[in-house]
């Protein structure tokens, strides 16, 4: 029996619900600017029902401890069980730019471990509206690379991690490097799984995410 070409075409409405914590300057408010925007990822240990628990780590703790950060923050749970839904991030990315005054031009996505891979995809799944992205211990596929190669991209990762190995990282970032992607990785020599600490409390890393806009590019490779 010979073979048949054919096309399913259907039209599916999907559901989403997402918590989230947000972020907004103290000085959100009194003017009318608009405030760069960053989307923390947490990683697998902080998913579920309680958004206390996205506090544990990374910028959400940062944040709470300091009500002048400079940008809008998103941190969004995932569900206990479930891995990051791409169309779920995009879905709530779209709905805070309506909402609140972003710059568009400085959205920024960062995650550590499980959002380190989730950075990753993202960023190859929508190219072109991030300005920088900041995945730490996570991973993503190096085949791929080619889409995110102009994306500026700062890698963190701890070289005696062995919950996420560090080759993860060393191949995103030799694919991005043979491409001449504009990457950049810092490792850190004695560090296990737990580099995010030391990431998200770098003041660099944060005048490095506002040193770019998204369509200008890098101000430099370093």
């Amino acid at each position: 029996m010979s073979q048949t070409k054919s096309t399913l075409r259907k039209k599916i409405t999907k559901s989403i619900r997402c918590n989230y914590l947000l972020h907004l300057p103290e000085s959100y408010g009194r003017t009318k600017k608009r405030w760069p925007l960053i989307l923390f990822l947490h990683g697998s240990g902080e998913r579920g029902k309680n958004l206390e628990l996205v506090k544990t780590h990374g910028i959400p703790k940062i944040v709470g401890q300091k009500p002048e950060f400079p940008f809008i923050v998103v941190s969004p749970q995932c569900p206990e069980g479930q891995w990051w839904s791409m169309d779920t991030l995009t879905t709530l990315l779209d709905a805070i730019e309506r909402k609140y005054r972003v710059d568009k031009k400085r959205i920024y996505v960062t995650g550590m471990s499980m959002g380190g891979y989730a950075t990753w995809q993202l960023a190859n799944e929508n190219p072109g509206r991030f300005a920088a992205i900041a995945p730490v211990c996570g991973g993503g596929n190096p085949h791929l690379a080619y889409k995110i190669k102009d994306l500026p991209i700062w890698v963190f990762h701890g070289a005696k991690d062995d919950c996420v190995p560090i080759s993860e990282s060393r191949e995103m970032v030799s694919a991005l490097r043979k491409l001449k992607g504009k990457v950049r990785f810092t490792v850190y020599p004695q560090t296990d799984h737990d580099s995010w600490t030391q990431t998200y409390a770098n003041k660099g890393l944060y005048e490095w995410l506002l040193s770019h806009r998204q369509g200008l590019g890098a101000k430099s490779r370093g």
